[in-house]
């Protein structure tokens, strides 16, 4: 059997951390399994749906290396098909026309809410003969009154509810348009889906979903309904937790394999492993190791992730993540690299931290760093600014030892040369070793700046 998963956003928002850690178990699992990632759009809310949203949901798709195989699905286009299995059922004698008023419903739902009990609506139409003369209403499925319904989830383990608690959904609404629970089905059956990995906040659909297939004599689908992520506090993600969409978390400075890495972590692990290539974690990846609790948004763990993922990356493709910038800056940039990735947790800190190699000239001097400078003897100052113009060699481990050797001749720490000669460069009273800043900036530059304060 051919696995086939799919991913099924609604174009109504963004992609958020929730909705792509959906996406991310149900791309490692068809990629484990030799299968097909398949996208739906679900597109029939046609007030609430924009191309915008569809855009930034493929586009966070994309920069988390999910793309999914084949031509995206829209559920708007496919209408006509979920009506034509509604009327299949209609024949069979698995649904019925209702006509009992929205507002006598919502009335009954009121009245049991208020004695704390659950609504389950009971139509008077379900096994009356279909009345000619009554036109519109709603198309119900006729689901089963007796027994249970169990469900041998991947992830949730055996789950079994009464039937008498599963209502006759709705599936076509009064204006005859599909709604959610009948679309979902028919697209995943024609789609040959054949597992369902979505949020457990789906799981007591499921529970109606599964005797549509029956009702039609289709397969059912694998299902394994994952546990929702909650903020640290260990209440439901909300905004006030920071629930970003993966747009803005790429906006924030954090790398792609970063996020891919801590989305997997959460609520999936492998042993001991933290540090997990998307190669590894495709080789390796198997739903049924989901854990049942709910992962936490953990934004010091991403954090720290994500400085591993700096830290440790190519120094080019680190580049490319920086924006525009012209030759000799990325050539600036590129020896003095590895000093700066060591320090940054985001992006835009190595960016920021980067300012002094990138900087026109003169680089701009904080009041901080002109205090250490005003501070410290001139001629001192400027006898040591001349020996490291007459340096015989620009590498590191020399000027190192040139700089030490006049330290101690005047009877000073090497600390105390640095101390000075960083601000002069970087403009900063903090940075990665001035030995290395020197050959990165090189020798022109470098005594450009030195020679300001001579």
């Amino acid at each position: 059997m051919k696995i086939v998963t799919r991913f099924a956003p609604s174009p109504t928002g963004n992609l958020h951390i929730g909705g792509a850690r959906t996406a991310l178990f149900n791309f490692l699992y068809a990629k484990h399994n030799g299968g097909i990632f398949k996208l739906r759009v679900e597109d029939t809310d046609q007030k609430r749906s924009k191309k915008e949203f569809e855009e930034s949901i493929t586009e966070g798709m994309n920069w988390l290396g999910l793309q999914h195989d084949e031509e995206t699905v829209y559920q708007s286009k496919r209408v006509a098909r979920h009506v034509e299995v509604a009327q299949e059922l209609l024949k069979k004698g698995h649904a019925y026309y209702c006509h009992t008023p929205l507002d006598e419903i919502q009335k009954k739902r009121a009245e049991f809410e208020a004695q704390g009990k659950v609504f389950q609506f009971q139509s008077e139409w379900r096994d009356r003969d279909p009345d000619p003369s009554k036109t519109g209403g709603v198309v119900r499925f006729k689901a089963p009154n007796d027994g249970h319904t169990t469900i041998q989830d991947l992830v949730q383990g055996r789950v079994t509810v009464p039937n008498s608690e599963l209502d006759d959904m709705v599936m076509l609404r009064s204006d005859g348009t599909p709604t959610y629970m009948l679309a979902v089905v028919v697209d995943d059956y024609d789609m040959e889906v054949t597992h369902v990995i979505r949020g457990d906040d789906h799981l007591n659909n499921a529970f109606r979903q599964i005797h549509l297939y029956h009702a039609m004599g289709w397969d059912v689908p694998e299902y394994a309904h994952i546990p929702l992520i909650h903020g640290i506090d260990g209440a439901k993600l909300s905004k006030r937790h920071g629930a970003l969409s993966v747009l803005e978390y790429q906006e924030k400075g954090y790398l792609p394999e970063a996020m891919f890495n801590y989305l997997l972590r959460m609520g999936w692990g492998h042993g001991n492993d933290e540090i997990i290539s998307k190669e590894q974690a495709i080789e390796w990846f198997d739903i049924k190791n989901v854990n049942k609790s709910p992962a936490k948004l953990d934004f010091d763990k991403m954090m720290h992730l994500n400085g591993h993922y700096i830290k440790n990356s190519d120094n080019e493709d680190l580049i490319s993540h920086l924006g525009d910038m012209s030759e000799s800056q990325k050539n600036t940039l590129k020896k003095g690299l590895e000093g700066l990735k060591k320090r940054a947790k985001t992006l835009l800190e190595l960016k920021e931290n980067a300012q002094f190699y990138l900087a026109d000239e003169p680089i701009e001097i904080s009041a901080e760093a002109e205090e250490i400078i005003d501070g410290f003897d001139k001629e001192i100052y400027k006898a040591i600014v001349s020996e490291i113009k007459n340096a015989t060699s620009w590498d590191e481990e020399i000027l190192k030892e040139l700089v030490k050797s006049f330290a101690e001749k005047h009877g000073m720490k090497l600390g105390q040369i640095a101390q000075v000669l960083r601000p002069v460069l970087t403009g900063s009273t903090v940075s990665p070793s001035i030995f290395e800043i020197l050959p990165a900036l090189g020798k022109e530059k470098s005594i450009e700046r030195l020679s300001r304060f001579c």
